[in-house]
């Protein structure tokens, strides 16, 4: 996909976001703004984090968004017994007594990981090395993933026990924390009316694969002014506790702070936000309308913040 210039594949950037926004609302009631922090993480080429009780929907969302989008989808119910192998594949004997490799779940486009922190930290690793080399090592073979790769790994906030908790340094490889909540009482009423009837909406293309890699290269090209990327360094050095930038709350209530990745994601991830918008570069403002998508999941409270009821939403309102 070539534009003639970087302006006019912004504008169709934002025109696509709108389309894709009529055609999900169609299966999605609400969730506008799960909607478009997952968008803002695949244009970003990013992954994501949802946060959720069962039954909100998430499958669904992220299977509407695969139809939206013309790509593969796969889903993996992780479990405590589920095996490195069982997600990437293996090498299996043919008719003709030669190994071959069978692909796992994982070669897929978009990939929900339901629960991630049901199995063991083994497989765990071996999904989010996944994320991050875009490609699986069997039996000292590289296998190149498909492009574009997009993982979207779901956590239940009840029922921790039996749970292997992601640590600080591999949530750091999801892009955004995007939390799900209960619809209201209208948008309630519409589900229940549209779930309980023969009521089966088609989802149009309106994207493909080649199209989402043409924007995700162009998001990396808009430009951003350096008052405003001095913005998001800066906000990111706030939340480190001990240093030049904290903040007297970060100081009292927080034991680790985010790292420099926060800063690369709050940087792209304003850029995406502001293009969405139909803006050719990103101000203040779109910065600070993904901070707490970045921020959340990289700031490690202590035990004072939760004697005194803090939670890391609150702290990222107060350095905002």
């Amino acid at each position: 996909m070539q534009f003639k210039s970087d302006v006019e594949g912004i504008d169709a950037l934002s025109s696509s976001y709108q389309d894709l926004q009529t055609e999900i609302s169609k299966v999605i009631v609400g969730q506008k703004d799960v909607v478009k922090a997952t968008l803002i993480s695949l244009f970003s080429n990013g992954h994501s984090l949802l946060v959720g009780v069962p039954g909100l929907a998430k499958t669904l969302l992220i299977n509407t968004i695969a139809q939206a989008l013309d790509l593969d989808f796969k889903r993996i119910q992780f479990t405590p017994d589920l095996m490195p192998s069982d997600i990437t594949g293996s090498e299996v004997l043919d008719e003709d007594r030669k190994f071959k490799f069978n692909k796992g779940p994982l070669f897929a486009n978009i990939l929900l990981a339901d629960e991630i922190n049901r199995t063991p930290p083994k497989t765990q690793s071996a999904l989010l090395e996944a994320m991050q080399e875009r490609k699986v090592t069997v039996a000292g073979v590289n296998h190149i993933l498909p492009s574009p790769f997009f993982v979207l790994a779901t956590q239940n906030p009840i029922e921790q026990e039996g749970t292997y908790p992601l640590p600080e340094a591999q949530l750091d490889r999801f892009m955004f924390n995007i939390p799900l909540g209960y619809p209201n009482y209208q948008e309630e009423l519409t589900i229940v009316k549209q779930t309980t009837s023969d009521h089966k909406p088609a989802v149009k293309n309106v994207l493909n694969g080649s199209q989402i890699l043409a924007f995700q290269a162009l998001v990396r090209k808009i430009p951003i002014a350096d008052n405003v990327l001095e913005y998001a360094v800066s906000l990111a050095s706030r939340t480190r506790p001990n240093t030049d930038k904290a903040t007297k709350e970060v100081n009292s209530y927080v034991s680790w702070g985010a790292g420099p990745r926060a800063s690369q994601n709050l940087v792209l991830g304003a850029k995406c936000h502001g293009a969405l918008r139909g803006k050719y570069s990103p101000d203040i403002e779109d910065v600070q309308a993904i901070a707490a998508l970045v921020l959340r999941h990289r700031i490690v409270l202590n035990y004072k913040a939760e004697a005194d009821g803090l939670n890391v939403d609150k702290l990222i309102n107060t350095i905002l």
